[in-house]
């Protein structure tokens, strides 16, 4: 019987296709009608259209379906109306539960984020026990999602559905199309766009190793129990040392003060309101960096082992993809 993946062209949800094809578990591929499907060309799967707003397809997109990796999501650091992404992360997650519960679906992951959980203070490594509430979430990404893993969390509970929650850091490598914001942040580099750099830090893991994650998790997870699926603890200032040193390029060596920062995005988010394009900066983006984003992935190594590859392998795969898809000159 196949798995169904939603957000199956996305970029973490095309890793979990291939991580699942290539364990050779078939595979039904959830898309919306008007979905950017190169990640998932050639691959041998049934695509199916629906929608996280539409629960009648939801429910036929995982009819005969033995388990579901529910990954899409609404993945935006800046938004000009936030209310779609709550529609998606938070109800659309609760529709995709409910349908796999009426399917007698055995058992279903949920990709959250490590935004939803506690930062701890300078660079020490949070876990999935920080303490965190809403009123820490920055931003619309980070509450919809902490709400859509309360939410999917009470939902199981409520129908007793065997549900594991997954947590990533931050993933690079092949097939961020978009990009991410990361990505973003991997393609200015090195095309020698970002001139400096704020104290922050980021947990940097390869795409291909988060995805094997989600199936440690549905083979081995314990339901009710979330896994940070994470890698390297890594300061902004050492990532783009290292796509430097990849590229041949200089390395930024402008350490800008936060303060100075929030104008920048101020005025970005002023041009965006005009233009509607995604600004390069955001002010939640500038909130976000006064934490080091670090986080252990110990639980998901102990309970399911989970290993990671070193980061600069991570980065060397990112930029290779990017070279090869004309993001980096």
């Amino acid at each position: 019987m196949k798995t169904l993946v939603t957000g199956a062209n996305g970029f973490v949800g095309a890793a979990v296709v291939r991580a699942l094809l290539a364990d050779k578990r078939p595979v039904r591929a959830l898309v919306r009608a008007s979905s950017d499907c190169r990640n998932l060309e050639a691959l041998p799967l049934e695509m199916v259209r629906g929608d996280l707003h539409d629960a009648q397809s939801l429910r036929a997109a995982v009819d005969g379906c033995r388990f579901v990796m529910h990954v899409a999501a609404d993945y935006r650091l800046w938004a000009p109306d936030a209310e779609p992404m709550y529609e998606t992360n938070v109800r659309g997650s609760v529709r995709v539960l409910e349908a796999a519960a009426e399917a007698r679906v055995e058992r279903m992951v949920h990709t959250s984020s490590v935004a939803v959980l506690g930062a701890r203070a300078g660079a020490v490594p949070a876990d999935e026990t920080t303490p965190v509430t809403l009123a820490d979430m920055i931003g619309p990404y980070k509450r919809s999602k902490y709400l859509a893993e309360q939410a999917v969390r009470e939902r199981a509970l409520e129908l007793g559905f065997p549900l594991v929650i997954v947590n990533p850091s931050t993933p690079i490598g092949p097939g961020d199309v978009k990009p991410t914001p990361t990505g973003r942040i991997i393609v200015d580099a090195a095309n020698g766009r970002i001139p400096a750099f704020v104290d922050t830090g980021l947990n940097i893991v390869h795409v291909d190793d988060v995805a094997r994650g989600h199936l440690l998790a549905l083979d081995h997870g314990s339901v009710g129990e979330r896994y940070i699926l994470g890698g390297t603890d890594m300061s902004l200032q050492e990532i783009l040392q290292t796509i430097a040193t990849l590229t041949g390029r200089r390395a930024p060596r402008i350490r800008l003060p936060r303060r100075a920062a929030y104008p920048l995005a101020v005025c970005a988010e002023a041009v965006a309101a005009v233009t509607g394009a995604e600004p390069l900066v955001s002010r939640d983006a500038v909130r976000m960096a006064a934490k080091h984003m670090y986080f252990s992935s110990a639980k998901a190594g102990r309970e399911l082992g989970y290993t990671w590859r070193e980061p600069g392998a991570a980065l060397a795969d990112a930029l290779e993809w990017f070279r090869h898809n004309g993001y980096v000159g």
